[in-house]
């Protein structure tokens, strides 16, 4: 899951990176709305958490501009003033949600599991396939003998198959998704962490088939 994260302010912004990323998401952080649309218009992204005021160009810009160019990313406002003309500005021109600073962290990632699930199409927040279950909010696997061990990569690469059971996931949409632009993958990485999942939830959990990717059933 890539999550594009647009903040300026740098003790925040190191901050909500810090928490996505413990949620499994992969993460672009950009700190300008001019670099956001730019990333916008060459990359694909699950989610967009966007501040309104920003330096170069403010957030309503960057909304604006992705949607008139029809992309339908779930996007998330931030700002800073709490007034009603701005909510109805930002919804009215496309966002899908907004928080008014300061905010409470856990509402901010239970708003974008929301969004994310609205846009799949899913009612139920737990994830479920084969007999596992993956519950996005604590970050906890359980089989049919409770809780299972998982380290931070091997949830992110569940989180992502299970999200999208039923469809086969390529290696480089894997890398794509987990990884921010800054972090250089490793040419096996992918490979370990499926072997590693096999060893835990079974060899038939995670079917594959070379050349095309991975996948669990719905």
């Amino acid at each position: 899951m890539r999550l594009l994260l647009v903040e300026d302010d740098i003790i925040l912004g190191s901050s909500l990176k810090k928490a996505f990323e413990k949620h499994a998401y992969g993460v672009d952080w950009l700190q300008d709305g001019e670099a956001a649309i730019a990333a916008l218009e060459d990359l694909a992204f699950d989610a967009v958490v966007l501040d309104v005021n920003l330096p170069k160009v403010n957030g309503l810009e960057v909304l604006r501009s992705a949607r008139r160019r029809r992309d339908t990313v779930p996007i998330l406002l931030l700002t800073a003033r709490d007034t009603s003309l701005q909510k109805v500005e930002g919804l009215d021109s496309g966002a899908d949600d907004y928080l008014v600073k300061p905010f409470d962290l856990d509402e901010l990632l239970a708003r974008l599991r929301a969004l994310i699930r609205r846009r799949d199409g899913r009612a139920d927040s737990i994830l479920k396939s084969g007999g596992i279950e993956l519950d996005p909010a604590a970050m906890v696997v359980r089989g049919a003998e409770g809780q299972i061990a998982m380290t931070a990569k091997e949830l992110k690469l569940l989180k992502l198959l299970m999200e999208r059971a039923g469809k086969y996931v390529t290696k480089s949409d894997i890398e794509y998704a987990l990884y921010s632009a800054d972090n250089a993958v490793e040419s096996n990485t992918t490979e370990v962490i499926i072997y590693n999942l096999r060893k835990k939830l079974g060899a038939e959990f995670i079917r594959s088939i070379r050349g095309v990717g991975y996948m669990v059933e719905p």
